[in-house]
C-alpha cells in the first residue's frame, strides 16, 4: 500500500496530478479541490490510497489525511466504488460528509453525482456508527493564494468532471462568481457551485 507520495508536481490535468518521484512520474487521481492547492515545478506530499482492480492499478491523492479516511469509510457502503466516494469528497468536507450520514441528511448526499435517494439511505444506514462525529478540521481546502488564480477554469473544469454539462458548468460559475473575492478559495468554490446546481 502507498501511504503518501512526495514529489515534484511534473504535470496537472483536469481529473489528476503526476508527481515525479525518484525519476518516475506516479499519476494520482485528485479533486478538483485538490489540485487547485498544487502548481508545477513545486514540491507537493499528498496522503494516497491505492485501488486495485482486475485491469488497473490506480492512485488516488488527497489534501489530507482526514479526506483519505473519509474516501476509504465511504467505500466500505454497498455500491459506493472509487468514482463516487471521489466525487463525495470533492463535493463535501470530511466534517459535512460525517454531519450528512450521523444526522442522516438524505438530501445533503444526494447533491453528490451519481447517489441517488436509495443510494444516499444505504450509506446512511451503513456507515452512521462507523464513521463518527464531525471533528472540527478547517473546512475545504486552503485559499490558493497564486496571483489571478484561474479559479473559474478550475471550478468548470470540476463540474464537468463531475459529469454535470459545460452549460450547467457555466451558469454555476457565474452565480458563486461574487463569492470569489480576492483569494479564491476554489474548493469553497466548487463546492458552492455544486450547491447551486443542486438547487436548480
Amino acid at each position: 500500500m502507498i501511504a503518501f507520495v512526495r514529489g515534484e508536481v511534473a504535470a496537472l490535468t483536469l481529473s489528476s496530478a503526476v508527481l515525479e518521484v525518484g525519476g518516475v512520474g506516479l499519476e494520482l487521481m485528485c479533486t478538483p479541490g485538490t489540485l487547485a492547492t498544487l502548481r508545477p515545478g513545486q514540491q507537493a506530499t499528498l496522503p494516497t490510497s491505492m485501488v486495485v482492480r482486475e485491469d488497473s492499478l490506480t492512485i488516488f491523492g488527497f489534501l489530507d489525511e482526514d479526506e483519505k479516511q473519509v474516501f476509504e469509510i465511504v467505500q466500505t457502503a454497498s455500491g459506493v466504488g472509487p468514482k463516487v466516494a471521489q466525487a463525495i469528497v470533492a463535493v463535501m468536507t470530511p466534517d459535512d460528509v460525517r454531519r450528512a450520514i450521523t444526522t442522516e441528511d438524505v438530501k445533503a448526499l444526494t447533491r453528490v453525482p451519481g447517489i441517488g435517494q436509495k443510494g444516499a439511505q444505504r450509506i446512511i444506514l451503513e456507515l452512521k456508527d462507523r464513521i463518527g462525529p464531525p471533528v472540527g478540521v478547517a473546512a475545504g481546502a486552503p485559499a490558493v493564494h497564486a496571483g489571478g488564480a484561474p479559479w473559474r477554469d478550475q471550478v468548470h473544469q470540476g463540474l464537468v468532471g463531475l459529469g454535470w454539462s459545460t452549460k450547467e458548468a457555466e451558469k454555476a460559475v457565474e452565480a458563486v462568481a461574487p463569492e470569489a473575492g480576492e483569494s479564491p478559495d476554489v474548493g469553497a468554490l466548487l463546492r458552492s457551485a455544486l450547491r447551486a446546481l443542486s438547487k436548480a
